[in-house]
Formats: structure tokens, C-alpha cells, sequence
């Protein structure tokens, strides 16, 4: 089925040639058909099945109709994401003259603002956090939103972002649609779905335990001291293109990332501490090849949409199966195929369990050939190990106290006081009897 069957406006069919599409994807076939003829939708497909292009191009349909105002919304969990589907948005309104635009926290909001009230934008794709903090500052109005969009909903319930969509719903006028598409539907989303959307039309098109048929998934078990050289051992004997490589704290991989640096390898970090700047910069140089691996955590793991990543490694295990789909999901997009590896330690060995049940199968068990997993100590100076509530920057503690020297040996101890009196004394009474 070409694109042109589906009802979308010929400038668009422009955009979407020039954006290098071929044909729909099954999410697309079935969600652009509903969104065009105004149903609500809330649709479950696999990472890197063509989501953002299921909702953008049918809405950008509608908006070559009417005034221009700021008329759809899209709302994401990540400024990665964010950044991605504008310039998805973008690419594909090219031969228009709809305006797209993005706001998300990290960067000064006064550029934003100015955009917002100058020139104005068509379509909006904006963080939760900071689109309140514009309306706050009157800065963005919402009176002529015709459609929503939630955008990995399950992934801003998960991040604590369900008070501030309340908040986005109820200033938002009744009578619009609502599209919700996400790569997993859990039942906590059932709740935030009733209050969003009316009598939506389901596409699922995947079950959400199922990764992208192209992935090649294998574990290796290994002592958690060992996994930095196991993970040296697999980037030098392997293959690959681009890698991620995901740990689950954000000080674990920018350690991570110092640790291969010292070994050789180039690797950049991605993660909520770092500028946007840094994450812009940092995924750009994986893009063109200048950093052949990323070390990042599962905040970004959705807002991470290079087609050409060969290997995904999950240097922890995620507590989460839903994670672990996402993370694996960075790997053999848009049909392409690509390797998972997860370097598993016995203390991570349920979470694993877990993992498999989700997915209802079990990963391949995988050992490299002359690694010594018995050394008893790691071939580099180990640094704190690092956990919940453990280790020099664990996630809402405190910095450990550096080791003391061991205090020297105490001198003989020196009678004094009473004591040396009466030392005295019995010494001059002996004298006597002498």
C-alpha cells in the first residue's frame, strides 16, 4: 500500500518523498486513516515501527486547513524525544507552511518565548515541565488546541509526570482529539487514558513484551567486578558500528564511560545531568560516526533515534522488562537487524527472570573464549561500587568519607596525678626497709 492511498494532501506526499519514505508502515496503514477521520486513537506498536509519522503527517493534514494558531500539541517525556519528533514534524511539512516548533527544561526559556509570542507555531512539541512553566509565564495559550498528542505516555506516568498531564488536560479545551501512541500500553496507563481520550479506537499492532524481530539478544553472565574488562573484551573481539552502551545511574555511566576512555575506546555520556549542549553534541557525533559508542541511561533510551546503531549492551540489568524492550528498541530500526547484549551478575540474576517471563522466552547464555571469569580482582583500581544508598554519588546520598590512616601504635602509658604520688611514696618506703 503506497502513501498516496492513505488520503494526505500532495504537498505532504512531497515531504514524505523527500524524507525518504517508501512505503506505510502497518502503524501507519491502520492510525493515519483513524486520526484523519478525527477518532480518537491510542495506539501500541513497537519501538521503531514509525509512530511519530502515524500521528505527525495525518495532523499536519488537518492544520493546511484553517488559521494559523497554535492548533496541535504533542507532549513527551525527554528533550531527546522532543528534539526528534520536531525535526521528524519539520522535515515532513517542508513544502508548507506550517511552522513547527519545540520547548523542553535545560536550556533558557527566553528564546522559547519569543518564538511563542513573535512568529508563533502551527504545531508545538513540548516537555510537560516546561510548557507549564511558559503558561505560567502567559507566554503560550491553548484556546485554539484542536489535537493532543501523548507521545510515550507510559514512560511520563513512570517518570512522575502524570500530575502535571492532569494539569495540561483540564486547561485544554473539551472538544479536541486526543492520539496517545506509546511502545508499551501498561494497565497504570488506564487511568490517564480514561481521563484524556473519548471512545478511542485501539491499534495494537504488537504485544508490548515483543522487541523488533531483527534483534539478536544474548546474555553473559559475569562477577559485577569483572563486567568493565568483559565489556573491553566484547567492543575489541566484536564487529560493531555504532553502540549504546546503558547503565542504570547516571554517575555509573559517566565512571563507565571514563573507564573505557582510559582503555582506548572512543565513548561520550548521555544522561540528565549533562548540558543540552552536551546531549545535542553527544548525539550528533554518534550520528556521524565521530563517537563510535554512548554510554547513556534509560532516560534517553526513547529519545534516541539513530538508524544505523549495530549493538545495544546493557551494562546493568534494568529493573524494569518495559526498559529493557526500550533499550534493545535503539537497535534495528526502521527493518534494519542489530544485537542486544546484557552483561548479567548473580545479584541480577532475577531481574533477568523477570525479563524473560516478560518476554516469554528465554535469552541465549554466552561465554567469550579465554576470559578469565575467575580473576579476583578487576585489571584496573576499582572504584566504590555503586547501588542503592551505596557508593560515593548513589542516587540521593551522600559522598562516602575517604579511608583514614590507621592511627600509630599508642605510647606506654605515663603514670601521672595521684596516681604518680603515690608511686612516690610506696618507692621511699621501700628505701627505708632497705
Amino acid at each position: 500500500m503506497p502513501f498516496t492511498t492513505l488520503g494526505l494532501p500532495a504537498a505532504l506526499l512531497r515531504g514524505v518523498r523527500a524524507a525518504g519514505y517508501q512505503t506505510p508502515t502497518p502503524i501507519q496503514q491502520k492510525a493515519i486513516p483513524l486520526v484523519l477521520a478525527g477518532h480518537d486513537v491510542i495506539g501500541a506498536a513497537e519501538t521503531g515501527s514509525g509512530k511519530t509519522a502515524a500521528f505527525v503527517l495525518p495532523i499536519l493534514a488537518r492544520l493546511l486547513e484553517g488559521r494559523p494558531s497554535l492548533r496541535a500539541l504533542v507532549l513527551v517525556p525527554t528533550r531527546e524525544l522532543a528534539a526528534q519528533v520536531e525535526t521528524a514534524a519539520r522535515d515532513l511539512a517542508r513544502y508548507t507552511h506550517l511552522r513547527c516548533g519545540v520547548v523542553y527544561g535545560g536550556v533558557r526559556i527566553e528564546p522559547q518565548e519569543r518564538q511563542l509570542r513573535g512568529e508563533g507555531v502551527d504545531l508545538l512539541v513540548a516537555t510537560p515541565g516546561r510548557l507549564l512553566d511558559l503558561h505560567g509565564r502567559q507566554s503560550v495559550a491553548f484556546e485554539d488546541i484542536e489535537v493532543l498528542v501523548l507521545d510515550e505516555a507510559d514512560r511520563m506516568v513512570d517518570m512522575g509526570f502524570a500530575p502535571d498531564l492532569r494539569r495540561i488536560l483540564r486547561l485544554l479545551p473539551d472538544d479536541r482529539q486526543t492520539l496517545m501512541f506509546s511502545a508499551t500500553m501498561p494497565p497504570d496507563l488506564n487511568r490517564v487514558a480514561t481521563e484524556a481520550l473519548s471512545e478511542p479506537v485501539r491499534v495494537d499492532l504488537a504485544p508490548p513484551s515483543r522487541p523488533a524481530a531483527g534483534i539478536t539478544q544474548a546474555v553473559y553472565p559475569v562477577a559485577r567486578h569483572l563486567k568493565t574488562d568483559l565489556l573491553d573484551e566484547i567492543l575489541r573481539r566484536t564487529s560493531m558500528g555504532s553502540v549504546i552502551v546503558f547503565t542504570r545511574t547516571k554517575h555509573g555511566a559517566d565512571r563507565l564511560a571514563r573507564q573505557l576512555a582510559r582503555r582506548g575506546h572512543g565513548v561520550a555520556a548521555l544522561h540528565g545531568n549533562r548540558t543540552q549542549g552536551q546531549r545535542e553534541r553527544a548525539l550528533r557525533d554518534l550520528k556521524r560516526g565521530r563517537t563510535p559508542i554512548l554510554v547513556a541511561t534509560d532516560i534517553a533510551s526513547r529519545g534516541i533515534d539513530v538508524v544505523d546503531i549495530t549493538h545495544v549492551i546493557n551494562y546493568d540489568v534494568p529493573h524494569a522488562p518495559e526498559d529493557y524492550v526500550h533499550r534493545i528498541g535503539r537497535t534495528a530500526r526502521a527493518d534494519n537487524t542489530g544485537d542486544a547484549f546484557t552483561l548479567m551478575s548473580p545479584e541480577e540474576r532475577r531481574d533477568l527472570e523477570a525479563i524473560e517471563r516478560f518476554l516469554g522466552m528465554s535469552i541465549v547464555r554466552v561465554q567469550i573464549p579465554d576470559f578469565d571469569y575467575h580473576a579476583r580482582v578487576a585489571s584496573e583500581p576499582r572504584e566504590p561500587r555503586e547501588g542503592p544508598g551505596r557508593g560515593p554519588h548513589a542516587e540521593g546520598g551522600r559522598a562516602a568519607p575517604a579511608a583514614r590512616p590507621a592511627p600509630p601504635p599508642a605510647p606506654p602509658a605515663v603514670a601521672h596525678g595521684r596516681r604518680l604520688k603515690r608511686q612516690a611514696l610506696l618507692e621511699r618506703r621501700n628505701r627505708r626497709r632497705i
